[in-house]
């Protein structure tokens, strides 16, 4: 039977677990620590607890994810498992040290058994049909933006889930780290000190014949040159990328190295997605994506410098989220440029976008 500092540590993953919350902070102040919880995006204080309890809390959860619970000075990442209320739940464990000399750490909680429906991934279903769509292609390239915590890794999981239950493809995954695992996929463990880096990796899976693959980043031009040459040879290539929208993933590829008749060859879709609050009867009940998904005829056009195929941005999108009630007027202004940055005069409430 769990007590002391393990049972603090049960009670605080249950807590939050309970209030879907998908991070725990434990932040140190001068006199005592706090415990933050981020649910539905906000942060809030869970409960303040002593410097001493919250020093030994961070060892527990070090030790629990094999990390030196000795090194104070340099940050650490890990993970482990648990499970709350009979479900399987991982944690992924990052530690920062403080100017004084005190450790701050971070929770991610990843629940292995949850997959979001491939129907319900998007506020709009037209976004979901497309998406559906794109990975049914037996070829090419699929890029996903957004920023840290838009929901592009549920996405990827919510396709893997669909791709392999549904289309029963074979499956490989390359990730940094694996954050959920699925049953009937290959899922290879990123290592960069031991020499398995995503362009390592992605050599030896195109020798595993798969019929699809997974990169869990696109971050360098080796990386970049080998997705696309694995989707112009027949595979289906999905990645996420570091970048504001569908334009700016295009435009980063290219900054990589990448020709334009080659993306124009292998890219079938791009995506620019962002996660909201919905909000149900003024109340905010959960959180959805919203997405921008450029496909081949507009990426070929906007490659070729000519006026776009019209697809919709996402300013427009949350514009009609607005317009039904779903999302607010706080977060359409979190995600949308504000209006002050625009010179001509624009609706108090959703201001309009910049023609």
């Amino acid at each position: 039977m769990p007590y002391g500092t393990e049972l603090l540590a049960q009670n605080l993953l249950k807590e939050a677990f309970e209030s879907r919350g998908s991070d725990i902070h434990f932040l140190p102040e001068s006199q005592h620590m706090v415990v933050h919880i981020r649910a539905l995006g906000d942060l809030s204080i869970l409960r303040t607890i002593s410097l001493n309890q919250g020093e030994r809390l961070i060892s527990h959860f070090k030790y629990r994810a094999s990390l030196d619970i000795g090194e104070k000075r340099k940050p650490q990442s890990g993970a482990t498992m648990t499970i709350i209320d009979g479900e399987k739940i991982s944690l992924r464990i990052s530690t920062l040290p403080s100017s004084e000399g005190k450790e701050s750490l971070v929770i991610r909680l990843l629940p292995q058994s949850f997959a979001v429906p491939i129907e319900k991934l998007s506020l709009f279903s037209n976004s979901a049909k497309t998406l559906s769509s794109l990975v049914r292609q037996p070829q090419g390239l699929i890029l996903f933006s957004g920023p840290t915590g838009s929901g592009k890794s549920t996405t990827l999981y919510s396709l893997i889930h669909y791709c392999s239950t549904e289309l029963h493809r074979n499956i490989i995954t390359l990730e940094d780290p694996v954050e959920r695992n699925e049953d009937h996929v290959l899922q290879v463990q990123i290592n960069e000190k031991a020499g398995v880096t995503y362009a390592q990796g992605l050599k030896a899976v195109l020798r595993h014949d798969p019929d699809m693959i997974i990169i869990g980043e696109i971050r360098d031009e080796e990386t970049a040159d080998i997705a696309v040459k694995a989707a112009l040879s027949g595979h289906l290539v999905l990645s996420t990328l570091h970048a504001k929208d569908t334009k700016g993933a295009i435009r980063r590829m290219i900054d990589l190295g990448i020709r334009k008749e080659d993306l124009k060859q292998s890219l079938i879709g791009a995506t620019g997605q962002r996660l909201v609050k919905v909000q149900i009867n003024g109340e905010a009940q959960s959180r959805t994506s919203i997405y921008e998904i450029m496909t081949s005829e507009a990426i070929c056009d906007y490659l070729n410098e000519l006026p776009v195929q019209p697809y919709q941005t996402l300013e427009q999108l949350f514009r009609k989220g607005a317009a039904l009630g779903y999302v607010s007027a706080q977060e359409y202004n979190r995600w949308i440029t504000p209006a002050t940055l625009y010179p001509q005069k624009r609706s108090a409430r959703f201001p309009s976008p910049l023609k």
